[in-house]
């Protein structure tokens, strides 16, 4: 139709229309009237193009060899251009993104390909731009989609991560012991001033295990002993502890006066029965 004098361009095209070769100017959308046989329409989308970069080995700063695939979007704002600065403006974008691509990850370290991945969108997306926009193309977005790693890399860095997380885990350990071992200090203290803290802490050490009903538990005498020394302390404060080894207090022989033969002075009574 368009050489028998007659186009319709669609709301997101633009016809660059050409008289007998010469460029006669932009067409918008809507019915167009033209010069039969002598002038020709070419329609231009300017729509966003999706450009997917196809995977490729680069050989990192750091000498990794690995595969990148990315994604780049791209649209015409000059449909002249478009057209007369270059032949084919889709095959050449998806050229020299590949070529970007390529050249900026080159030149980085692996780790800041791994991490930094926006520093390397942004330099890729504003050389990208400033190439194809003596075409009329304006690249306004780039993304590296797809990290390809040897399987030796991704070994190494899962020993480096499963390394890094129990450094983490020991620091942690050893901080809890530090501050339990000031915490037993403070304990330590508080138990050397009142003795019967510990006898205290035992029972309630007992108590606890006692709650499973799964445990044999043995009492030492000394224990037993203690218990009821701080249950008389509780009940009778003002009462000094009784000796519970016998019911009357203990004489010893060695104490008692005697004469100079080493006989008692004062020898105990003898009932005779008279």
């Amino acid at each position: 139709m368009p050489n028998m004098g007659v186009a319709v361009v669609r709301q997101y095209e633009r016809g660059v229309v050409f008289r007998l070769g010469r460029l006669r100017g932009v067409r918008k959308p809507g019915f167009h009237f033209m010069v039969p046989l002598s002038d020709r329409m070419m329609k231009v989308s300017m729509r966003t193009v999706t450009m997917p970069v196809p995977s490729q080995q680069v050989i990192t700063e750091d000498n990794v060899s690995i595969g990148v695939a990315a994604v780049a979007y791209f649209r015409r704002v000059d449909a002249v251009k478009s057209i007369v600065e270059i032949e084919n403006v889709a095959q050449a974008v998806g050229q020299i993104a590949q070529t970007t691509v390529r050249n900026i990850v080159g030149r980085s370290m692996l780790d800041k390909v791994l991490t930094d991945t926006q520093t390397l969108n942004l330099a890729i997306r504003e050389i990208l731009d400033s190439i194809t926009e003596q075409w009329g193309v304006q690249v306004f977005l780039v993304e590296l989609k797809d990290i390809e790693l040897p399987t030796s890399m991704q070994r190494a860095m899962a020993r480096q991560a499963e390394a890094e997380r129990e450094k983490r885990a020991k620091i942690i350990a050893a901080e809890g012991e530090a501050l339990s071992a000031g915490r037993l200090a403070e304990a330590a203290d508080v138990i050397a001033d009142h003795p019967v803290a510990l006898q205290l802490r035992n029972l309630q050490i007992l108590a606890e295990i006692a709650a499973e009903k799964n445990s044999t538990i043995v009492f030492p005498s000394q224990l037993l002993d203690s218990a009821k020394a701080v249950t008389e302390s509780v009940t009778n404060p003002g009462r000094p502890a009784a000796d519970h080894g016998a019911g009357s207090p203990r004489i010893d022989p060695a104490a008692e006066p005697r004469a100079v033969d080493g006989t008692p002075e004062n020898p105990p009574e003898i009932d005779t029965g008279d």
